[in-house]
C-alpha cells in the first residue's frame, strides 16, 4: 500500500537487503486487495475485511494495527453523532470504512447511508452529514483547527472492545510460499524499524506533513507487531463487521 504507514514495513525491500528478492508495487489498500483477487501480484498489505472476503492466506507476524488513536482514520460530523444518516466515505480501504459503520452503530447508534467520495472534507460535508478520512489524506488534517466535531476510530474501537484493531496483513491466494515470504517481509520490517529517524526525514515532506507528527504516528500511534491480543481484536471485527453490513454505493 502507498500510505505512510507502510513505509516500514517495505522499508528493507526498498533500501535494503530485500530489494533483490521482490518487483515492489504501490497502491491505495483497496486497489491492491483487487491486484491480490485478480492475481497480477503475489502478496499485498491487504485490509482485514478482504482477507475475509477473499479466503486468503495470510503471513504471520506483521501488519498494520494500532491499541488507541491511530491519527489517520478520522470520522468527522456536521450533525450530532446519532444523527448521521449519511456518510461520505473515503473508499480507499474498506476496512475503514466498516470500522466507522461499526462504531456509529455500536457507540452511536447511526447506521447511516455511505457512499464514496474522493478524500475532500470540505465537498464531503456538504453532500452528506459526516466524512471519513483515512490514510495521508486524515494526516494532513490538522485536528486543532477542525470547526465540526470529529472522532479517532482507533480510540473508539479501543473504547468499544477494549481491544487493538488490526487493519491490514500481508495476504495472498491459498498456496503460498509462507516461510520465504514471511522471511523477506520480517527481514524487511527490521531492516526499517532500525531506520525509522530515515524514514521521517525521508518520507514526512513527500507526504505534506510535518516531522514531528510524521515521527509521532510511525512511534506512537501505529503498530506493525502482530501478536495474540492483535488477533483477538482481528477476530473481534470481522465479528462486528459480520452484523448489519450495508452496501456501499458509488458517488454520482
Amino acid at each position: 500500500m502507498s500510505y505512510l504507514n507502510t513505509a516500514p514495513l517495505v522499508w528493507g525491500m526498498l533500501h535494503g537487503p530485500q530489494r533483490e528478492q521482490v518487483e515492489l508495487s504501490f497502491s491505495i489498500p483497496s486497489v491492491c486487495a483487487e491486484q491480490v483477487e485478480r492475481g497480477s501480484v503475489q502478496v499485498g498489505l491487504v485490509p482485514v475485511a478482504e482477507i475475509a472476503r477473499q479466503g486468503l492466506e495470510t503471513v504471520p507476524g506483521l501488519g498494520i494495527a494500532c491499541f488507541g488513536a491511530v491519527r489517520s482514520i478520522l470520522l468527522l460530523s456536521r450533525v450530532p453523532w446519532r444523527e448521521v444518516h449519511t456518510l461520505a466515505a473515503d473508499a480507499s480501504s474498506r476496512t475503514s470504512v466498516q470500522l466507522a459503520r461499526i462504531i456509529l452503530r455500536e457507540r452511536y447508534g447511526a447506521k447511516p447511508r455511505i457512499a464514496a467520495h474522493r478524500p475532500a472534507l470540505s465537498e464531503m460535508l456538504s453532500s452528506a452529514d459526516a466524512a471519513l478520512l483515512i490514510g495521508d489524506p486524515a494526516l494532513r488534517v490538522d485536528t486543532q483547527q477542525l470547526n465540526v466535531p470529529w472522532l479517532d476510530l482507533g480510540a473508539e474501537w479501543l473504547a468499544l472492545t477494549g481491544l487493538p484493531m488490526v487493519f491490514a496483513a500481508w495476504a495472498g491466494r491459498p498456496g503460498l510460499p509462507v516461510p520465504w515470504i514471511s522471511e523477506v517481509t520480517h527481514g524487511s520490517y527490521q531492516y526499517g524499524k532500525a531506520r525509522l529517524g530515515e524514514i521521517v526525514e525521508r518520507e514526512h515532506e513527500n507526504r505534506r506533513i510535518t516531522k514531528e507528527l510524521a515521527d509521532r504516528y510511525l512511534r506512537q500511534h501505529i503498530h506493525f507487531e502482530i501478536g495474540a491480543k492483535e488477533e483477538q481484536g482481528w477476530q473481534a471485527f470481522l465479528e462486528l463487521a459480520s452484523t448489519g453490513r450495508g452496501a456501499l454505493v458509488a458517488h454520482p
